[in-house]
């Protein structure tokens, strides 16, 4: 297992790009914040599918480092998404995971996407992570 704040650092060593913010990891979960701007807005006002999916895989892919440890080389195998409502153009994206299932070489979890603020979700993802073989 990986703590928060191992997540933290390998995210923002690994991954400056992202603008996920890791809020909370364990008990085979995560929850990660994206800040909501301008630059995350698509015509009508509403919050980019590339967002919401990005921070679907990303929540996924800190529970599962949460639940296994820091194993950089595990990369997502499959995303399917499903956009309930509109989010707020003014607030941030919460994802909310779940892992469903880990296995030695995949594992398998549900992410809820909430604009902050309301209870109803945005948008739920179920995805497949799969993960290397150790090296001997």
């Amino acid at each position: 297992m990986a703590s928060k704040e191992t997540i933290i650092e390998f995210m923002c060593s690994e991954f400056p790009q992202s603008k996920c913010i890791v809020e909370e990891v364990g008990n085979r979960s995560a929850t990660v914040r994206h800040k909501i701007g301008t630059d995350e807005l698509r015509p009508g006002g509403t919050v980019s599918g590339p967002v919401l999916m990005a921070v679907a895989d990303v929540a996924l892919y800190v529970a599962i480092l949460g639940q296994i440890g820091i194993v950089p080389l595990a990369v997502t195998t499959g995303l399917t998404i499903n956009f309930l409502r509109k989010p707020s153009p003014e607030n941030d994206i919460i994802g909310v995971c779940g892992l469903m299932k880990t296995g030695k070489s995949l594992v398998v979890g549900e992410v809820t996407l909430y604009s902050e603020g309301n209870d109803e979700p945005v948008a739920h993802a179920v995805g497949t992570y799969s993960i290397p073989p150790p090296r001997a």
